[in-house]
């Protein structure tokens, strides 16, 4: 017969150190709706279309990129890329995986903002 459970031990992985929602953060950071911050350079590699440089932009004056900073830039990029691949239907599962992970590294689903902490000037 196995040992019993004992939640009460510091080493358990059973007790109340476990309790949800400790994960997570303490503070909240809120978000200016506007950014008046101009996009970094494309980065020089990348070969854009129209299209792709508006995302670019529009990214960049996000909410969300208030809190990046210039080391964001090859995320950004990874996640434009892997996006145009997905909406003409070029992408692989992984580029597919990769795109959900990128966008959530950079805060740009609500899970990933209530993740980080972060909420939108003028909401609750």
């Amino acid at each position: 017969m196995p040992k019993p459970r004992r939640p009460e031990s510091g080493r358990s992985r059973y007790g109340s150190r476990r309790t949800p929602g400790r994960s997570q953060p303490t503070a909240t950071i809120t978000l200016p709706v506007e950014t008046a911050l101009d996009p970094p350079p494309i980065p020089d590699e990348v070969e854009w279309t129209d299209a792709q440089r508006d995302r670019w932009r529009s990214l960049w004056t996000s909410p969300q990129s208030f809190m990046w900073d210039e080391t964001a830039a090859g995320t950004v990029a990874v996640l434009i890329t892997y996006e145009t691949a997905l909406l003409s239907g070029a992408a692989s599962a992984w580029q597919a995986q990769e795109y959900r992970y990128a966008s959530e590294a950079l805060g740009l689903t609500p899970k990933a903002m209530q993740t980080l902490g972060w909420k939108l000037e003028g909401t609750q």
